[in-house]
């Protein structure tokens, strides 16, 4: 029996998982998806002061 090439699946985009993951939390801690969006695309700099090895 001849196997059938699958399609190719696309890979999410960024924006596409951002999206999902908000939307996600936002229903378990009932906050709003454009803020808890917002706080993804801009984490907090926690650690700028430290430089990573080269």
């Amino acid at each position: 029996m001849l196997k059938t090439a699958e399609p190719q699946r696309k890979k999410p985009s960024r924006k596409a998982v951002l999206r999902s993951v908000a939307s996600s939390t936002a229903v378990e801690t009932r906050t709003s998806v454009a803020q808890l969006e917002q706080q993804l695309k801009h984490p907090p700099a926690r650690f700028a002061h430290i430089k990573l090895a080269r």
